[in-house]
C-alpha cells in the first residue's frame, strides 16, 4: 500500500507570492527529438526505449526554471496499454517514468507531478469504457504513480465529468494529493456536455490542491479567464502547437514570446501554477519565467 504524502505545493507559490513554473510538453518534444508515437501508448515507450531523451528533457526543463517537473505518464494507464495489445508491465512503465523525473530533479527544490490522462482518448466525445474499468484503471494508475514517488497526481486534459468524479472520489478518499486539469472546446463545455462552470463547483466540493486548464488555445482560456473570478488555486497550461488536436506530429505555432505574453496578461488574476502543454519547450518555459521575475 503506498503512503500519501502531506504536500500542498500551491502553499508555497502562496508563501513566496507567484505562480509555481510547471514544465511545457513532454510528447511534442520527444517528437522533435526524433521519437514516434506509439498507437495507443502516445509516446510512453520512451521511458523504457530512449529513457536517456526523456531524462534529458526533464533536465531542460529544470534549467529552465520549471518548478514542477511532470512524468512521462500520459499514456501508461492499464486501458492504453491494454489497448496496445502488448505484455508490457505497467508497473515498469510508470516506476520508470517517475524514477527518471526523480533523478532528474535528484535534490533541487523541484516537485514530481503524476500524470493521469483520460482513460481513453483525449478528445474522444463519447466515452466507451464501463463505470468498472474506468474506475480500475484510474485508481490502478494513481495508485502507482503514489507508490513510484510521485509528489501529487496532475489529472491532465479531462473532459468527462463522470471521469473526472471517479478521480476526485478516489483521490479524497486515500487523501491523495491531485490536480484536475480540464480541457474544453471552444464554448466552454467538457466533451461531456457540461459547461465548465458548472463542473468547476462540483470539482471544487472535492477540494482538489488546484484546479486548472490545459490543452487549449489561449483564446479559449481567456474565455473562461474573463467570465471566472478565479477565486480558488488555479493554474493553466495552454496549447502551443499549430494545426489541429489530433495531428499525429505536434509542431510549435506560438513562439515562446507570444506564449509567455499570454501568460503575463493571465497573471493578473494570480495563478498558483502556469506552464505549457503541447507544442511548448524549454524555450518557452525560459520566458515565462522572465516574466515572472520581472525581466520581460
Amino acid at each position: 500500500m503506498f503512503i500519501t504524502k502531506s504536500i500542498n505545493p500551491f502553499s508555497l507559490a502562496r508563501r513566496i507570492n507567484r505562480p509555481l513554473i510547471l514544465d511545457g510538453a513532454m510528447g511534442s518534444m520527444l517528437q522533435k527529438k526524433g521519437l514516434k508515437s506509439k498507437g495507443s501508448m502516445w509516446l510512453s515507450m520512451a521511458n523504457i526505449t530512449d529513457s536517456d531523451v526523456v531524462y534529458g528533457i526533464h533536465k531542460e526543463y529544470i534549467s529552465a526554471g520549471a518548478d514542477i517537473i511532470t512524468t512521462n505518464t500520459f499514456r501508461t494507464n492499464p486501458e492504453a496499454v491494454e489497448n496496445f495489445g502488448s505484455k508490457l508491465s505497467i508497473n515498469k512503465l510508470v516506476n520508470n517514468s517517475v524514477r527518471l523525473a526523480l533523478s532528474a530533479a535528484k535534490d533541487l527544490p523541484v516537485m514530481i507531478a503524476g500524470s493521469n490522462a483520460p482513460a481513453e482518448d483525449c478528445y474522444q466525445r463519447e466515452r466507451k469504457l464501463p463505470l468498472d474499468k474506468l474506475k480500475y484503471n484510474h485508481h490502478k494508475h494513481i495508485e502507482l504513480l503514489m507508490e513510484s514517488g510521485c509528489h501529487f497526481i496532475l489529472n491532465e486534459t479531462q473532459s468527462h465529468l463522470d471521469e473526472i468524479k471517479v478521480i476526485c472520489k478516489y483521490c479524497s478518499q486515500k487523501n491523495i494529493p491531485y490536480v484536475i486539469s480540464i480541457f474544453v472546446d471552444e464554448n466552454l463545455n467538457l466533451l461531456s456536455g457540461e459547461n465548465l462552470f458548472e463542473a468547476t463547483k462540483i470539482i471544487l466540493d472535492y477540494s482538489p490542491l488546484a484546479l486548472s486548464i490545459n490543452c487549449v488555445k489561449p483564446g479559449v482560456f481567456f474565455k473562461f479567464y474573463k467570465k471566472s473570478n478565479l477565486n480558488f488555486n488555479w493554474g493553466a497550461y495552454l496549447n502551443a502547437g499549430s494545426g489541429s488536436f489530433s495531428d499525429e506530429k505536434i509542431l510549435t505555432g506560438i513562439t515562446p514570446e507570444d506564449y509567455s505574453a499570454a501568460i503575463k496578461k493571465a497573471l493578473k488574476k494570480s495563478p498558483s501554477f502556469v506552464g505549457g502543454c503541447c507544442g511548448t519547450t524549454p524555450a518557452h518555459i525560459r520566458a515565462i519565467k522572465k516574466v515572472i521575475d520581472g525581466k520581460n
